[in-house]
């Protein structure tokens, strides 16, 4: 039973790490890490689920999604204007061309899936 609640913990504190690292990185998502940090850590540690859970940042969202499997409008205007705008600047700052094509279809897919994620009412 440690050695369980201990992989959670770890795969937790990681997808936590990744999660707040998408936040300013394009290429990492920031809200199916933390989701996974949230199942991970109801799993793992009541301490770190209850702070993730209650934290300003992440709060509203995961209870929006755990509760109702859906998102406010406001929220996913939020998360398409934000991955929107780092995809866009990363976009101006690559030189490579080949990289700024991946980069426009990544962000293509990413406010498509946001996109498509239930609103509520």
């Amino acid at each position: 039973m440690a050695v369980k609640r201990g992989f959670f913990l770890i795969i937790g504190l990681c997808s936590l790490v990744l999660g707040i690292i998408g936040i300013a990185l394009p290429l990492l998502p920031t809200v199916p890490f933390i989701l996974l940090a949230a199942f991970c850590f109801a799993r793992s540690s009541d301490r770190l689920h209850h702070w993730l859970i209650n934290h300003p940042w992440f709060a509203e969202g995961i209870s929006q999604w755990q509760s109702k499997r859906a998102l406010s409008r406001s929220l996913k205007r939020k998360a398409m204007l934000m991955s929107g705008l780092s995809f866009a600047i990363s976009i101006m700052i690559v030189p490579i061309i080949w990289v700024k094509i991946m980069l426009l279809c990544m962000m293509l897919i990413l406010l498509f899936f946001l996109w498509r994620i239930p609103e509520l009412e």
